[in-house]
């Protein structure tokens, strides 16, 4: 990596997605609570690098890494080192968990330490959760799990939504944390390769976590929407119902199997058959012509999968009520067409608490709370996740040491 540029006395940062198609790099810089992107950078990852969002040749996607950093430091004219890195893959797993307690005095005011124990119950709860999922699904007995998010999505005392309990009275306490979890062989990839860029790790973070939360979630108590992140290996889903983030669900379906199936459909190279995909979805192909035709049939068995695969993981939402009746898409896997068209089908929503059938859009780069885009590159759904790890990154960059401590940061979170 180069050493151009001197690191600038403002508060400088990283957002690095590790994507199976791409590594995507964002430097930014911190200004009170808004992130200013100054330099981009985006490098195709190799067929062998990265499947289906998991790190599997790590010395191949550190070379990808530091092709983008450089890129992105050239532009920005600066070279920090703090760094968000995203991950993804189907066996991130997220949920929310809510605890109901009865206070014995519930005149006394809500302490720290009080509401330390409740979150510590509440992580031990989600832990064994979460690690006897991966254990099923993954046939092993024993799954070493790690945190990898983790943040209170709703207090309320005697019914009354609240953003802080701290300091209040009141006898019925209702905390909901939103925990994420990966296998720890994949947190110690990411946090290897961030040593061998020389980059300081601030935080690991779920992608469909940092797009929800980037997006809404913290704007209003009312706010719902499915957030649905379409990448190269995965396709990331997060469920916001009343302000409060329910969960996240992954399968591995994303842009690749769109890619391999025009390939085989076109005899054509991987290489060919992506850049057909994107003149595709770019409408760069005329609808009259054989290949567009071509491209349209050989997709729609493919729809149908990934459409089943949206279907199930949302039938996991069990203790939602009704499920949001708006549907966000990001990533580049999502602007294939038949993306939108098949998920304005009804037909896949019948076994599902929809009220009324989903409204389906784009997220924007400039819907992305916090963070001004000053390069002028950031323009479409696949700028979104790397535009929310540098929202989540604000609140870090510039520190001199992260909180140390699971309970200590969401405490720190909750005071903010």
């Amino acid at each position: 990596m180069s050493a151009l540029f001197k690191k600038s006395k403002k508060h400088y940062a990283i957002a690095l997605d590790i994507g199976t198609e791409y590594v995507k790099v964002l430097v930014y810089r911190v200004e009170g609570d808004t992130a200013f992107v100054v330099g981009t950078g985006k490098q195709k990852q190799g067929l062998s690098d990265m499947q289906g969002g998991r790190v599997t040749d790590i010395y191949g996607v550190i070379k990808n890494c530091d092709l983008a950093l450089d890129q992105a430091f050239e532009e920005a004219r600066v070279e920090p080192r703090q760094c968000v890195i995203g991950i993804a893959g189907e066996l991130v797993k997220g949920a929310t968990t809510t605890v109901h307690y009865k206070r014995e005095k519930p005149e006394e005011k809500i302490t720290v330490k009080e509401l330390k124990d409740i979150i510590e119950q509440v992580q031990a709860r989600a832990f064994e959760k979460i690690r006897s999922e991966l254990i099923w699904e993954t046939g092993q007995s024993e799954v070493d799990v790690k945190l990898v998010n983790s943040a209170v999505v709703d207090v309320r005392i005697d019914g009354y939504k609240i953003t802080n309990p701290v300091g209040l009275q009141g006898r019925d306490v209702q905390v909901g944390i939103f925990n994420a979890f990966a296998p720890i062989v994949h947190m110690g990839a990411l946090q290897t390769i961030a040593e061998e860029l020389k980059l300081d790790l601030l935080s690991i973070a779920a992608e469909p976590y940092a797009v929800a939360r980037s997006v809404g979630l913290e704007d209003s108590a009312e706010f719902s929407s499915i957030f649905i992140d379409i990448g190269g290996g995965t396709t990331d889903i997060a469920v916001v119902r009343s302000g409060g983030l329910e969960g996240t669900k992954m399968f591995g379906i994303g842009g690749r199997v769109f890619t391999k199936t025009i390939a085989d459909a076109l005899d054509k190279t991987f290489t060919e058959a992506e850049k057909l995909k994107i003149d595709y979805s770019n409408g760069k192909i005329p609808k009259e012509s054989p290949i567009y035709k071509s491209i349209r049939s050989a997709l729609e068995n493919n729809c149908e999968v990934w459409l089943a695969g949206v279907e199930l993981a949302l039938e996991e939402f069990s203790n939602v009520e009704l499920l949001p009746s708006k549907i966000l898409l990001c990533g580049g896997g999502s602007l294939l067409p038949e993306i939108k068209e098949y998920l304005h089908t009804t037909s896949w929503t019948t076994n599902l608490p929809f009220a009324k059938p989903p409204k389906v859009d784009f997220i924007k780069p400039a819907e992305v709370m916090s963070v001004k885009d000053e390069t002028g590159k950031l323009k479409g759904a696949q700028d979104i996740t790397p535009m929310s790890l540098a929202n989540l990154g604000i609140d870090l960059a510039g520190d001199e040491k992260v909180v140390d401590g699971l309970v200590e940061r969401i405490i720190s979170g909750l005071r903010s």
